[in-house]
């Protein structure tokens, strides 16, 4: 059936229609309350020559759509198939990354804490989100410290022979291995975890008192000592742990800054009547944007409506419904710079689901027109910090780095690693160091790989990992911030190993895929990390994974030279291993040797050997020694 055919035959009932193209790529997604009135609305728009409307309607030749029973579910719809077709005339939220939560693994037999940004229905409990994002790991922290329980990438189904340094400073229970702990002792610290995530602390407080009482009457003073700091510790830092309430002053709100086809939104986290934390946005390719085209009842009465290029209230719509549909957390009240026609459905929806007034505002003056405006003047900040290639501070790119990849501290030190060989021969391995903003030089290493025959990459990783580190170690050195692998999955893995089999399980570890450009975090690898193109970031991280491979490439380049040339004094007759590594110790190199007289050589090797090597490098040249005429006669 012919597109506009097809068109004509759509139901005037709420649904979500997708546009396909050739391909049968979707390449468009909306949603209506009357679906054969807005899709017919479209072929008025591209007859009207509508620039964007008329590029999408170029490229579609099939219309599909679902129907609904309202307009909740159609808003709910289309968000999903947004977020899973990726629709190119669509906005697309590119950075999905939400706040960290605190996830206590429940389905495991022994339980571990973490921090993270994704949640999942796989039998862990999640807490959160935590503004600003520094506070979950100071949350984490307490955790390690108080109840000791472990966040470590050891697999704890099996048994291993020894714990990690975690227990041995007094900072994990040691399930990993068999006797270190009970499961009693366990599931009290998980419990202990679990009241004081939820904010229960008289509970935690009343248990522990308890605890301590019991304890005493048994005089295990010690134990009862244990319960009397965890109770003061509680006390202290509960009044520490913010997480995101539901208050009515709890407040998100949008700033927006739009110049070339290009924008920058800024969204201010306001908990407890306090701005938070800051989140920018950024979208770069704006030209395939289809402007919202209000909703009609005829369509007469949508080419009544003007058109424009970029319409910001279909542009807050789109992005209000992939930042808060399906997330478990939101704010009462949520400021905007601009109205949109379906801003009452949408919070409708949202207090639907999360069971709480839901209120989408567009002040007009005030504290709070006051509030967007400063969102929108910090827009415009970002704008020209992204787009104008204003250099952003160092302070800033830490800040950033810290963010993106879930770092528990400021990064001041990167420790980057690369192999490089050709087919097996000669592998070499380099490491270079980012520390506050510049390479430093200095501190680069090289390293010969001695205990990996053929192409192993892996191994080699292995080996690198661990004689860097484990001299770290012995040496009492600082660990940097971040370990980052040139590589992938697998050579992350293998440097894994290597950190695990000395102890280190807590160090962040990443790697950077070449062509993907992605970063894996270790632990976290079904969560890549992908960064916008032109993310400070990601420039960072690629500056720092390109030094380390140049490093590795012209270390390897003079290891094979070396070689090359050593290797031609196995040409001449009469020499071999050990006296081509007896001359090269004496001379130096091969062109020292090139360049010594036959009296030089003689004092070395044998006579006759050193007329050999002398000829070899000076053919074509007249004898000028007595000795070579000598060697000739006999």
């Amino acid at each position: 059936m012919d597109l506009y055919e097809k068109i004509r035959t759509l139901p005037a009932r709420p649904g979500v229609y997708l546009y396909k193209n050739a391909d049968g790529e979707v390449i468009y997604v909306g949603k209506a309350k009357n679906l054969r009135s807005r899709v017919r609305s479209y072929l008025l728009e591209a007859s009207q020559a509508n620039a964007k409307t008329g590029s999408l309607m170029r490229d579609a030749v099939d219309v599909d759509y679902i129907l609904v029973d309202n307009e909740h579910e159609a808003l709910a719809l289309e968000n999903n198939l947004i977020k899973q077709r990726k629709p190119r005339f669509n906005i697309l939220l590119r950075d999905d990354k939400t706040y960290p939560y605190v996830k206590l693994t429940l389905g495991d037999r022994w339980p571990k804490v973490f921090v993270t940004r994704r949640l999942r229905r796989d039998g862990s409990v999640y807490y959160g989100p935590y503004f600003p994002g520094n506070l979950a790991y100071r949350v984490v922290d307490l955790i390690h410290r108080s109840f000791l329980l472990p966040s470590c990438k050891i697999d704890l189904s099996r048994y291993h022979a020894r714990p990690c340094l975690q227990y041995y400073i007094g900072r994990c229970l040691g399930p990993c291995v068999e006797g270190l702990t009970t499961s009693e002792i366990y599931s009290e610290a998980v419990r202990d975890a679990q009241m004081f995530l939820e904010g229960r602390t008289a509970d935690l407080n009343k248990s522990l008192h308890e605890r301590m009482a019991a304890a005493a009457a048994a005089e295990q003073y010690e134990l009862a000592a244990k319960y009397r700091d965890l109770t003061v510790t509680v006390d202290q830092l509960s009044e520490k742990q913010r997480i995101a309430s539901a208050e009515d002053d709890d407040a998100d709100v949008f700033g927006f800054h739009c110049e070339n086809g290009m924008i920058a939104v800024n969204l201010f986290h306001m908990r407890g009547g306090k701005i938070v934390d800051r989140r920018e946005f950024f979208w770069e390719e704006l030209p395939d944007f289809i402007a919202e085209i209000p909703e009609a009842e005829s369509p007469s009465d949508a080419a009544e409506q003007p058109v424009a290029a970029f319409e910001p209230g279909a542009f807050f719509s789109a992005l209000l419904k992939q930042l808060y549909i399906d997330q478990p957390y939101v704010p009462k009240n949520i400021y905007v710079p601009v109205d949109f026609s379906d801003r009452a459905t949408l919070a409708g929806l949202l207090a639907a689901h999360t069971k709480h007034r839901v209120e989408i505002a567009v002040p007009q003056r005030g504290e709070k027109r006051s509030l967007v405006d400063l969102a929108g003047q910090n827009a415009k900040q970002s704008y020209d910090q992204r787009f104008r290639v204003l250099q952003p501070s160092r302070k800033a790119i830490q800040e950033a780095l810290q963010d993106a990849l879930m770092l528990e501290h400021l990064p001041r030190t990167i420790e980057c690693f690369d192999i490089s060989h050709i087919q097996g021969a000669e592998t070499v391995a380099s490491m270079v160091v980012w520390e506050d903003g510049e390479m430093k030089k200095s501190a680069y290493r090289k390293f010969r790989i001695k205990t990996v025959e053929g192409v192993d990459d892996f191994a080699s990783m292995r080996e690198v990992i661990t004689r860097r580190y484990r001299r770290v170690v012995e040496e009492k050195q600082a660990m940097p911030s971040l370990i980052v692998i040139d590589g992938g999955i697998g050579q992350l893995h293998a440097a894994a190993e290597a950190l695990e089999s000395l102890g280190l399980t807590t160090q962040p570890l990443a790697s950077i895929a070449k062509r993907e450009e992605i970063i894996y975090l270790y632990g976290q690898e079904d969560e890549p990390v992908v960064l916008d193109r032109r993310s400070p970031v990601l420039h960072l991280v690629q500056r720092i994974r390109d030094e380390s491979h140049r490093f590795a490439v012209a270390y390897h380049r003079k290891r094979r030279a070396m070689r090359d040339r050593d290797s031609e004094l196995l040409d001449i007759p009469g020499v071999g291993a050990r006296t081509r590594q007896r001359l090269l110790e004496h001379f130096g190199s091969l062109r020292s040797i090139a360049s010594a007289n036959l009296d030089s050589l003689a004092a070395v090797v044998p006579p006759k050997t050193a007329g050999e090597i002398h000829s070899h490098f000076h053919a074509g040249e007249a004898p000028a020694n007595p000795l070579h005429v000598l060697n000739d006669s006999r």
